[in-house]
């Protein structure tokens, strides 16, 4: 019981729209009515307000991290076990990618999953990031960044000696890049046709 109550309370705060709720408070147009329709960071810096996209950018990566950490804190005085923490990480990803508050139309889950892996392992978090980074920099296709630092998180997870390392951490971190994976599918599309576009132009996929 203990379990079921600490995914869902991390799907919950992985429902929380930061994009939207960001959006209104500074009276900017509903991400979903332009661009991508991503409610994301990067869909949301298309309208030019920098500050908007920073601050969606730590809402949904401070969401990921803060599921996490309540259940790494909380999860042993209720007997949760580490399959149960894991889970968790799943969970508040699958919030923000389908999240109950947006009728289950929601983001990528790029930076809620990566808030989710810096609680897992600090060092885990920063490999995927420099790994974002250095892709981006390098193609200039966020898209590719994303699909890349996900697709490396159970890779470095499975060569390091902490809890991201067990079994049920790098069965939850390769789930979480696969649904990235998934929902970025139009962006793969769009990268194998030539047509994706990159880092800086207004016309790019979120």
């Amino acid at each position: 019981m203990a379990t079921a109550a600490f995914i869902l309370i991390s799907y919950a705060i992985g429902s929380l729209p930061f994009a939207v709720i960001v959006s209104r408070a500074l009276g900017l147009p509903d991400p979903r009515s332009y661009g991508s329709g991503n409610p994301g960071a990067t869909n949301v810096l298309r309208t030019g307000r920098k500050l908007a996209a920073l601050l969606t950018l730590l809402g949904d990566g401070g969401k990921g991290w803060l599921a996490v950490f309540l259940a790494a804190r909380y999860a042993a005085d209720y007997g949760v076990s580490g399959t149960g923490l894991a889970a968790c990480a799943v969970a508040v990803t699958l919030g923000h990618a389908f999240p109950v508050f947006l009728r289950f139309r929601g983001g990528k889950g790029v930076a809620t999953a990566g808030g989710a892996i810096l609680a897992i392992d600090v060092w885990l978090g920063l490999a995927a990031l420099g790994t974002w980074v250095l892709v981006a920099l390098v193609s200039r296709y966020a898209s590719l960044a994303s699909i890349a630092a996900a697709a490396s998180a159970p890779v470095y997870a499975y060569f390091m000696s902490s809890r991201a390392s067990r079994p049920e951490t790098l069965a939850a971190l390769t789930l979480m890049a696969a649904l990235i994976v998934w929902r970025h599918k139009k962006n793969i599309l769009n990268l194998a046709a030539g047509k994706e576009r990159r880092i800086g132009n207004k016309e790019a996929q979120a």
